[in-house]
């Protein structure tokens, strides 16, 4: 079943995250992701909510989505993403 990973970004330090950006896409590609989202397109219609980035990420199931997230690999980059951004990750399952 298709999981996505969810991301409510709001950056920080612009050039760290753009590093963070250049190492993280092709890593996501080869766990089987891929962006289903375009940067900049989100609107809120209600509610207050003011992130600069809004990601949707979809991966062929949860186990491809976990073993990204928690592979060695990304690891390090968990740790720059959190020096360049205030974040909020979820993943969730497809129907």
């Amino acid at each position: 079943m298709t999981a996505y990973f969810i991301g409510e970004h709001k950056i920080t330090d612009a050039a760290k995250y753009e590093e963070y950006l250049r190492q993280v896409a092709p890593m996501i590609k080869r766990f089987g992701g891929r962006y289903i989202t375009r940067v900049g397109t989100h609107k809120v219609l209600e509610g207050q909510w003011e992130p600069n980035r809004v990601v949707i990420v979809e991966f062929p199931d949860m186990v491809a989505l976990k073993q990204w997230y928690h592979s060695r690999e990304y690891q390090p980059l968990t740790a720059l993403r959190q020096s360049a951004s205030d974040d909020v990750l979820i993943a969730v399952e497809g129907i």
